[in-house]
């Protein structure tokens, strides 16, 4: 299939991406090797794979901070490879990136690192900022802290502010890279449900990266696997599970016991 002009959105459905054929190397190394996939809005998508299956260079490339060495991506229809950084401005306003250590700003306080966004935007209306600031807190359940200093905040609540400052800049779009990565089994359960209430309420478009299945399977509705640079296998968690392929066999059914959650709902 031709790809779609970059002056067109690509035909069937409203998709806010899709990458065409993407490869990208590292020192000869190949990451990705010809990998394929369309996301459409309102679809929360987990990507899962073994360390080193190329994820997280996955995410660079669709938020622009990579370029890839072959393929094309597009972004509601936008061809962007090779867009210079005025012409990604737009773009990465309408997304959102939770990285998988927060990049919280530890000199600034909770409430100017959730203010970052707007201020970077050029928002000046203090009472705006202020009425925006304090509504992200509430919906992260981290109201009343923003006077603190992150350094003042547990694991968990850090991962909360750092949703919370994406959530500033209301985007369509938002990547998690690992949201849950080094925390304890509890806090991670209730940064998951987080994730899936916010992206319920304002019906986000998400990409969520994680080694965690048990935080797929609360997040994300369609899943996709990562193996030698390609999806292996893509759908329901349902069809994952189902799957003869042996490597998307192993990874589900290993010490987590992940085969328990198809047959429960993950509590907060």
């Amino acid at each position: 299939m031709p790809p779609p002009s970059s002056d067109e959105p690509p035909s069937g459905g409203p998709e806010v991406l899709r990458v065409q054929d993407l490869s990208v190397s590292f020192e000869g190394k190949a990451v990705l090797e010809g990998l394929d996939l369309v996301l459409r809005a309102g679809e929360n998508l987990a990507i899962l794979g073994l360390s080193g299956s190329g994820k997280s260079v996955f995410l660079k490339i669709i938020i622009g901070l990579l370029e890839p060495d072959a393929g094309d991506v597009y972004l509601w229809g936008k061809r962007v490879n090779g867009l210079n950084e005025d012409d990604w401005t737009p773009l990465r306003r309408r997304m959102g990136m939770v990285f998988q250590a927060g990049a919280l700003f530890d000199s600034l306080s909770v409430f100017e690192n959730v203010a970052f966004p707007l201020r970077e935007r050029k928002l000046i209306d203090e009472n705006k900022i202020r009425s925006i600031v304090e509504e992200r807190l509430e919906w992260v359940g981290l109201p009343g802290t923003g006077d603190l200093a992150p350094s003042q905040l547990s694991g968990g609540m850090r991962r909360r502010l750092a949703l919370a400052r994406t959530l500033a800049g209301e985007p369509e779009f938002v990547l998690y890279d690992e949201p849950t990565a080094g925390l304890d089994p509890v806090t991670g359960r209730k940064i998951s449900s987080l994730m899936r209430d916010l992206d319920t309420k304002l019906r986000t478009t998400s990409i969520l990266v994680t080694h965690d299945i048990e935080s797929a399977r609360t997040v994300s509705t369609r899943w996709a696997f990562l193996s030698r640079g390609r999806v292996l296998a893509d759908g329901s968690p349902e069809e994952l599970f189902a799957t003869e392929e042996p490597e998307v066999k192993e990874f589900l059914m290993g010490p987590q016991g992940a085969r328990k959650l198809l047959s429960r709902d993950v509590e907060p």
